[in-house]
């Protein structure tokens, strides 16, 4: 299923936003459970905030500032996978996008 944003000129940006972050916060901690990968208190927090992000960037067509890729070398390809699956549910956001995110999913597979 995609969830992308589609610009619909009777409502607001803001609202987009929040209900295409509200649908991607309940899928990404759904996937997430699914691979037995659970963040902890902060790490959700920080997950909340950056995937409010990316739907804000999604439905307003904000670019990411650009990203060295290099950077995320050491990100395992679980991480990486699961993070392009994410993104890929936006359907409107670039890869780079999928880098950051992964960083994320990392971090909290360390919780195990």
């Amino acid at each position: 299923m995609m969830n992308a944003a589609v610009l619909n000129n009777d409502v607001e940006p803001a609202a987009q936003t929040e209900q295409l972050a509200d649908t991607m916060l309940k899928q990404v901690f759904d996937l997430l459970r699914s691979h037995n990968i659970i963040p902890n208190d902060v790490q959700e927090q920080m997950l909340t905030s950056h995937l409010r992000a990316m739907a804000h960037r999604s439905v307003t067509g904000e670019p990411l500032p650009e990203v060295d890729a290099s950077l995320f070398d050491e990100i395992s390809p679980e991480s990486m996978q699961l993070a392009r699956e994410v993104v890929a549910q936006f359907g409107n956001l670039p890869d780079e996008e999928s880098w950051l995110l992964s960083v994320h999913f990392e971090v909290a597979k360390e919780n195990l």
